[in-house]
């Protein structure tokens, strides 16, 4: 009888030990991996701290972390047709030329809102074309958009009464910020070229619309290439 609770007395003891064990294995093995659940997290989080304050200092705030080349939109295939150095210098007009003092649809404005200025149709539809820019751009880029403009300029001294809108556009890529300010040195580079070419300041209106109005919705460089430009709209005074 005492050789039998002996017996039960070790087994009890082994069982114990082997549970011990097995609890000190999984316990060693929980901390090993919450060990290194922890030193992941830090090295991710100390990435992101550090990818958030180079943003700060960033100037495009839509940036992000490129993994892959072909991630990066980067700029479209150059398409650009160089003018001649006295053509480039041409458009170097100061930004300070000033707008227009009435403002469109505004109390006492002698000049209805831009909702009545209206698309250019018959002939004046192949005269107020739309003009395309590359990528980052807001320079006039071919000799054919430079005659343009200087049609332009020729129609609006013969027509006084003729009041223009200019929209500057630009792709989906960058931020909305960025894209309203490219947008916007687009519209004011036409404008200002019609005004040193003598059209007449009062005349000219211009407004940025980013990339909030494409023409095209594909993604592709094609369909960027559309959307990169200035459009003319146009009303006659009676």
């Amino acid at each position: 009888m005492a050789r039998l609770y002996k017996e039960k007395a070790i087994k009890k003891n082994v069982l114990s030990s082997i549970s011990f064990i097995l609890s000190i294995c999984s316990l060693l093995t929980g901390c090993q991996n919450a060990s290194g659940g922890v030193w992941e997290d830090t090295k991710t989080m100390g990435r992101y701290l550090q990818r958030k304050g180079k943003l700060l200092w960033s100037k495009d705030v839509d940036s992000r972390m490129i993994e892959n080349p072909r991630d990066f939109p980067g700029p479209a295939e150059a398409e650009f047709i160089p003018l001649q150095e006295v053509d480039a210098k041409s458009q170097l007009v100061s930004l300070s030329v000033p707008q227009p003092v009435e403002s469109p649809g505004m109390e006492g404005s002698s000049v209805p809102s831009i909702e009545y200025f209206s698309d250019p149709t018959n002939e004046l539809a192949r005269l107020f074309k739309t003009i395309y820019f590359n990528t980052d751009e807001h320079t006039i880029r071919t000799k054919d958009d430079y005659e343009l403009i200087n049609k332009i300029v020729h129609y609006l001294k013969n027509n006084p009464e003729t009041y223009i809108f200019i929209s500057g556009h630009c792709d989906e890529r960058a931020s909305e910020a960025y894209n309203l300010a490219l947008g916007t040195r687009r519209a004011n580079t036409i404008r200002n070229l019609l005004v040193k070419k003598g059209v007449n300041p009062e005349h000219v209106y211009t407004a940025s619309f980013g990339k909030e109005m494409p023409i095209d919705l594909r993604h592709t460089q094609d369909a960027w290439a559309k959307n990169r430009r200035a459009e003319f709209k146009i009303f006659k005074k009676e």
